[in-house]
């Protein structure tokens, strides 16, 4: 990805490492919160608000689409990133007396200087690009903070842990990533590269995006009434509209500040399908429960997030009404 020095960064960055966390519990839904927006139907049932079509038009018309189109038959629209395996043990004693996933504060080497400052300069993209689509329709974006933690820090919606993976805190509206996690992503999942770390971080703020426009509230209200095997199927939903909604932000962060690069999407879709839930089951199993995903198969997440970064549509993220995900 093309950063430079006169590249801004953003000041919702809170740098926790070496806080450190106590007691508490995971939040089992990640991505709640907010209030109207899109409808999602329930037993072949249901369709869009008046306010998410008008939220869509205004966002069609600012990307120079006809929202008649949509009309005429075109594709409607309209967390964290999973629980991943264990990481391997690293001899402590090595590199100069020092693991290379130690990164709390008073520890930081200049590589981990470099990544806070990435990771600033990406959240400060999605701020620009989302903060530009909901003034298009009259609402203004509440910007999410991203803490950076080691180990284990206290969230609203109880312990973050590094074991857990990114994940984005509906009751505070915060992202919380433990930079361990791109060693783990590069090392163990075999998906380098900024690009695929930058995806990490719009997903989680795609789960906000869903959080302000109530997405997350209706399939937090439609998990409550399921069975856990529905409440699955909906998590999923969830999560793979998240990675869509990535695909948008990717798409049109380039139309604006011409950040991709010769490599940097195959990079994106790498990391898409390292993480998918098959994977990290074989990987912590030795065997696929297509029931117990979460986030949706790898398949499935390089689909959805393929389709938002060449439609670079919102309305083409509208995997609830999806038949075929």
């Amino acid at each position: 990805m093309r950063y430079d020095d006169q590249d801004r960064e953003s000041k919702n960055l809170e740098d926790r490492r070496g806080e450190g966390g106590g007691g508490g519990f995971r939040f089992p839904f990640p991505g709640g919160g907010g209030r109207g927006g899109m409808q999602i139907p329930m037993g072949g049932r249901g369709g869009f608000s008046l306010t998410t079509l008008l939220i869509i038009g205004a966002v069609m018309l600012l990307f120079g689409i006809n929202p008649l189109d949509l009309l005429r038959g075109g594709a409607g629209p309209g967390g964290g990133m999973g629980q991943v395996p264990p990481m391997p043990r690293m001899d402590p004693n090595a590199g100069q007396g020092r693991s290379p996933f130690d990164i709390g504060r008073g520890s930081q080497t200049a590589s981990n200087d470099e990544m806070r400052t990435f990771v600033s300069r990406v959240l400060a993209d999605t701020e620009d690009v989302w903060n530009r689509v909901f003034q298009s329709f009259g609402k203004r974006y509440q910007e999410p903070k991203l803490v950076l933690f080691s180990g284990a820090f206290p969230t609203a919606c109880g312990t973050g842990q590094a074991a857990m993976g990114p994940f984005y805190c509906p009751l505070d509206q915060k992202i919380y990533i433990d930079l361990a996690f791109y060693e783990q992503l590069k090392r163990q999942f075999q998906a380098p590269g900024d690009f695929a770390q930058a995806y990490v971080i719009a997903h989680e703020v795609g789960h906000h995006v869903q959080t302000l426009l109530g997405i997350a509230e209706q399939v937090q209200r439609a998990k409550s009434r399921a069975s856990e095997r529905e409440s699955n199927q909906i998590q999923v939903r969830m999560e793979l509209q998240a990675d869509c909604l990535a695909g948008v932000w990717a798409s049109l962060n380039n139309q604006l500040k011409n950040r991709l690069q010769p490599g940097d999407v195959e990079e994106g879709l790498n990391a898409a399908q390292a993480i998918g839930d098959d994977m990290i089951q074989r990987q912590t199993q030795g065997r696929v429960v297509p029931d117990a995903f979460t986030h949706g198969s790898s398949a499935q997440r390089v689909r959805w997030f393929k389709k938002g970064l060449e439609t670079a549509q919102i309305q083409q993220c509208d995997t609830f009404n999806a038949s075929d995900l």
